[in-house]
């Protein structure tokens, strides 16, 4: 019976993950945390029986123990529960599905504990990959991504030689204004970002597609992940969502891995690593499969994504500046108050002004973070009056 803990539980990963659990039935999830959906979260404590739950919100946390009080499950809150599900007792994997970088330290205090990470938050790697790689390193503890892409990626990279990778070619649908040029995004509404053609997932993260920033956080992921040069990624859109990424050799050899547009794939598959198991579902059918095609990004339409490239190349803080203020403007749209081009506008102007700090501690990336919430907040409130 193998053992788990899942930060986001009630998010698009975490309840697919729990999917996978019910579909499998030899998972024991010892311990649960989410954000505020605490009637969601009821209905996980009853089905699946954790022990402890967090609850990121601590008058939700106390609403929640009201209506599970006839239950034996401990509640938690804030950070501190937060780190206490990372590291309970007895789990062998941890399931990180929380959107944000909150997600860094219970990640980090995890590795700590010895606990195996099935990774789906890109935070963690893209503002942290040269803390958290090592210190997994140092501990002897797997990081088994959950991303499409990355699961792609990782499982193309089996039975292969590391050393002789060439390239890794980082496959997108190109989102919803695929084609579009800048012009025609002007007037673009929450709801017409919200619209992914293949994939079904969390409001940020098709926010986050929509204007390939998503593809730059992954770029980024990919770096530290598969110990790679920036320069060594390419994107390449391919709209089916059919190939979900490759690998080239040095010979020129490339591996893919194929399948339907389906998150439980690689969920299952980081769960159950390096074993294989039937998965129920929609197969690829290549008698219906008429075609399969792949276009150039682009990169003037779609900006975010070059920022991505500096930021990755560049290093240091660099990074979380990127993801922070993405974050922020990704936040600021969905409540209606900017419109979407000043998404890209407000991650390259944050990006600008930036002193980049080489090699950032822990803290010095959670003050960067802060500190690009803020100027945000201050900017608009200056432009408002």
């Amino acid at each position: 019976m193998k053992k788990i803990a899942i930060l986001g539980s009630t998010g698009s990963i975490g309840t697919q993950t729990l999917e996978v659990v019910r579909e499998n039935g030899n998972i024991q999830v010892l311990a649960l945390a989410a954000g505020s959906n605490i009637r969601c979260l009821e209905e996980q404590i009853r089905e699946f029986h954790p022990k402890l739950v967090a609850v990121w919100n601590s008058e939700k946390a106390e609403e929640l123990k009201t209506y599970v009080r006839d239950l034996d499950v401990k509640i938690v809150s804030g950070m501190e529960g937060l780190l206490e599900v990372a590291v309970i007792p007895g789990t062998e994997i941890l399931v990180t599905a929380i959107v944000g970088m909150i997600g860094i330290c219970p990640t980090i205090e995890a590795i700590k504990a010895g606990k195996d990470i099935a990774l789906a938050n890109k935070e963690t790697l893209v503002t942290a990959g040269h803390i958290i790689m090592p210190l997994a390193k140092e501990c002897g503890v797997q990081i088994l991504p959950v991303d499409s892409e990355h699961s792609a990626i990782f499982q193309s990279l089996q039975g292969g030689q590391q050393k002789s990778l060439h390239k890794i070619l980082l496959t997108a649908s190109g989102g919803p204004f695929r084609g579009k040029k800048r012009e025609e995004l002007k007037h673009i509404q929450v709801e017409d970002a919200l619209k992914h053609p293949n994939w079904e997932m969390g409001r940020k993260i098709t926010i986050d597609s929509s204007t390939m920033v998503n593809k730059g956080l992954e770029v980024i992921e990919a770096k530290w992940l598969f110990d790679v040069s920036i320069d060594q990624v390419e994107v390449v859109i391919q709209p089916q969502s059919i190939i979900h990424s490759m690998v080239e050799y040095e010979d020129g050899a490339i591996i893919a891995e194929l399948g339907t547009p389906d998150m439980k794939l690689p969920i299952q598959y980081a769960l159950y690593y390096p074993e294989r198991r039937y998965l129920p579902g929609e197969r690829l059918d290549f008698g219906k499969l008429s075609q399969i095609t792949f276009e150039k990004p682009d990169l003037e339409t779609f900006y975010g994504l070059k920022l991505a490239f500096e930021a990755g190349r560049a290093g240091g803080t660099l990074p979380t500046v990127f993801n922070a203020a993405n974050e922020k403007a990704v936040a600021l749209f969905l409540d209606r108050k900017i419109h979407y081009l000043q998404i890209p506008e407000l991650i390259q102007e944050c990006m600008e002004r930036h002193q980049n700090i080489e090699n950032p501690t822990l803290e010095q990336i959670l003050g960067t973070e802060q500190e690009v919430y803020s100027y945000i907040d201050e900017k608009l409130s200056r432009e408002r009056g």
